[in-house]
């Protein structure tokens, strides 16, 4: 049986769908496909997968910009077509779409078809890709509870965030082996996401050496900004350089999340998922402009996150600080954020994909 895969623009809409084609992958006769963008964070993520890769026509149909609008649209009627011809070439049996404007063509494509769609919301509030697919989805899977305010509740269940397999195998002790740490500093990582990771970087960099001098980090820092990164490490004294980790990109950020006391990190549809599946505390700083707010909210009305905004970044480098110098606290944090996760969302959702494939 053949599975399509549908969802991206960013990680957090692209690895929930891994997560479920790992569980999928499980019997040996499934067949998984996955459909993206050209240059969409899930184009490498389903590669590193190993999962064959079908580019779809798509852009963000929403903004201010009345070209950018009509090249959302041209390019979802453009994505719709070609869809339709890959499910010619596939035969997907279900669909498993996770969002994201990637994702809103195959929707419409499956529709067209009669070919089962299941969806997961990832975030608190779905997107526009979610609401317009929902009308036609066999079943909807979230994140959290919350989530069910906004969806049809006869279709909807709560099955938590999928995290790859990754997430149930990492421990400190190896993730401190792999990143070369010392075991005996606090550690405190931080990841922007593949979107938004600027902001946080030059903030970070103006508090650089301070923090240093009391913990090692690891910085997940983006690929467009490593460059300048990387000469701002080499100014740094050597010993505050040994502790200084800078990766453009990890694809082991659960050995990373494993070995760190704290993390600084947006507040896309990922915290749902990996910080709770390693009890990580963290420091959420939403984009503006989205609904990110909303995911850092719920993490900070459960005490598992503090959250900053973007008029408040600037006291990020105290709030660290005060965390990493607080046991306690982060204790509690840890307990509050252990508490949304969900080790069998995975398989719940793969067998919900299934179960659509089958009726």
């Amino acid at each position: 049986m053949k599975f399509a895969l549908a969802g991206g623009g960013t990680g957090g809409h692209a690895y929930p769908a891994i997560a479920v084609a790992e569980r999928l992958r499980e019997r040996l006769d499934n067949e998984l496909v996955y459909y993206g963008t050209e240059h969409g964070a899930e184009r490498a993520i389903s590669v590193e997968a190993r999962i064959p890769y079908r580019m779809i026509p798509a852009s963000q149909l929403r903004g201010r910009s009345p070209v950018r609008v009509a090249r959302g649209a041209l390019n979802f009627l453009r994505g719709t077509r070609a869809t339709l011809r890959w499910f010619e070439v596939d035969q997907p049996a279900a669909i498993f779409a996770t969002g994201g404007y990637a994702a809103a063509p195959v929707g419409r494509a499956a529709r067209m078809r009669g070919i089962p769609l299941v969806l997961f919301l990832p975030d608190v509030r779905p997107g526009w890709a979610v609401r317009y697919m929902q009308r036609s989805a066999t079943a909807i899977a979230c994140a959290v509870e919350r989530s069910l305010d906004y969806l049809p509740r006869r279709r909807a269940v709560v099955t938590g965030y999928p995290v790859r397999k990754q997430f149930s195998e990492a421990t400190r002790e190896e993730g401190v082996r792999r990143f070369a740490l010392d075991p005996a500093l606090r550690t405190l990582l931080i990841a922007g996401g593949s979107l938004g990771a600027h902001q946080i970087n030059l903030v970070v960099h103006a508090a650089l050496r301070r923090l240093l001098e009391r913990m090692q980090i690891i910085h997940v820092c983006g690929p467009n900004e490593e460059q300048w990164l990387s000469r701002e490490r080499e100014r740094l004294p050597d010993w505050q350089r040994e502790r200084y980790h800078l990766h453009a990109y990890t694809s082991e950020m659960a050995w990373a999340m494993a070995a760190s006391d704290l993390a600084v990190t947006r507040a896309g549809a990922s915290i749902f998922g990996e910080l709770p599946a390693t009890g990580l505390p963290a420091i959420v700083i939403p984009l503006s402009l989205s609904d990110q707010h909303l995911n850092a909210a719920y993490l900070a009305e459960l005490g598992a996150a503090v959250t900053l905004d973007q008029r408040s970044i600037d006291e990020l480098e105290e709030t660290v600080i005060a965390l990493v110098d607080n046991d306690e606290r982060r204790e509690s944090m840890a307990s509050a954020m252990r508490l949304l996760a969900r080790p069998n969302a995975a398989s719940r959702i793969a067998r919900l994909v299934r179960e659509a494939a089958e009726a």
